[in-house]
């Protein structure tokens, strides 16, 4: 279930955390605000990097360009503009149900996915927006939150420590542990959706 949560709500918790006032808008002239403001987007888009989230996957069909490429392969494809990841998590040469990706046969060169494959599908992650995102991962971003904002308005490097820890774990679990185990362990009861989107942004070849 989703959160109704805010971009703001989440970093104004993550104040709370650290015994800070919560900041009404990251426009609201404060210092820590702007801060925020700065800071919230990287923090949200590697959160949401760092594992194939259920609620964040989407599969789409891809719309072939009618542009040709100058390379070796035959077909180009535009990635979906809300992609955050520099690749799609699986790509696909066929729209069967079923279909298991394929590892070469493409290559993804600045937005675009070049390959001599007639139909691409990809699973990718996606930005969420923050209304949407469930109770667990607006929990993790609320102490990646913590942890980044920790040093500068405790003064304790030790506080930036702590919330780090208590997301990611000790660093023997390489950034599996904490609280981010739990949050992985709660959306693998998720499913990727297996529905293939359209992704009709230009026209078909």
């Amino acid at each position: 279930m989703a959160t109704g949560d805010t971009d703001v709500n989440i970093c104004s918790t993550a104040l709370n955390l650290l015994g800070e006032s919560e900041i009404s808008s990251f426009s609201d002239g404060s210092e820590i605000a702007g801060v925020c403001d700065k800071l919230y987007p990287g923090t949200k888009n590697t959160m949401l990097s760092m594992y194939p989230w259920s609620f964040a996957t989407k599969k789409v069909q891809l719309a072939q360009l009618s542009s040709t490429p100058t390379n070796e392969w035959t077909y180009e494809y535009q990635l979906p503009p809300d992609m955050i990841m520099s690749g799609p998590q699986a790509v696909y040469n066929s729209t069967a149900t079923g279909a298991s990706p394929v590892a070469t046969g493409w290559e993804i060169l600045g937005d675009r996915l070049q390959s001599n494959e007639t139909a691409i599908v990809i699973d990718y992650l996606f930005s969420v927006d923050e209304a949407s995102m469930p109770p667990y991962f607006v929990q993790a971003l609320r102490y990646a939150m913590a942890a980044h904002l920790a040093e500068l308005v405790t003064d304790q490097i030790e506080k930036a420590e702590l919330w780090h820890n208590r997301l990611f774990g000790v660093a023997a679990e390489n950034g599996r542990g904490g609280y981010l185990r739990q949050a992985m362990h709660m959306d693998g009861r998720g499913q990727i959706p297996s529905r293939i989107q359209t992704f009709a942004l230009t026209d078909v070849r």
